[in-house]
């Protein structure tokens, strides 16, 4: 038996988390993602999806990460909404983390790495 009301309310819940926006994270899309890479600065852009559990484990920590390395950029693509983005760069699992450097990917770590992956990757280009 499912609690109608339970499950509107996990819903609602999921949809605000994932669409919170954070200002340290660029959002991109096909309309963006390009300009965004121009420049030296490193950026680490997260693909990720509304229905991934493992994407929605790691927003809080790419967030803090965000806040932390002031020196590097932090993006995320939804791959469901820039599909062409994903398989521009071999995008096949999710979440997957990519370091861009001068508009071109320079590293990447794929999976829920949790908070010491992401900043191994983060300390390398900070």
């Amino acid at each position: 038996m499912v609690d109608e009301e339970l499950e509107r309310i996990m819903k609602k819940k999921l949809t605000d988390m994932t669409a919170r926006k954070v200002p340290e994270i660029l959002e991109l899309d096909d309309t963006n993602f390009d300009k965004a890479l121009v420049g030296e600065t490193p950026m680490i852009v997260d693909f990720w999806a509304t229905w991934c559990g493992p994407c929605q484990f790691m927003l809080p920590v790419f967030t803090r990460l965000a806040k932390k390395y002031k020196t590097i950029k932090f993006a995320r693509v939804n791959v469901d909404d820039s599909q062409g983005i994903s398989q521009r760069y071999g995008v096949y699992a999710i979440p997957t983390f990519i370091v861009f450097k001068n508009g071109k990917p320079v590293d990447k770590a794929v999976g829920a790495v949790g908070e010491p992956g992401l900043h191994m990757l983060a300390q390398k280009y900070a």
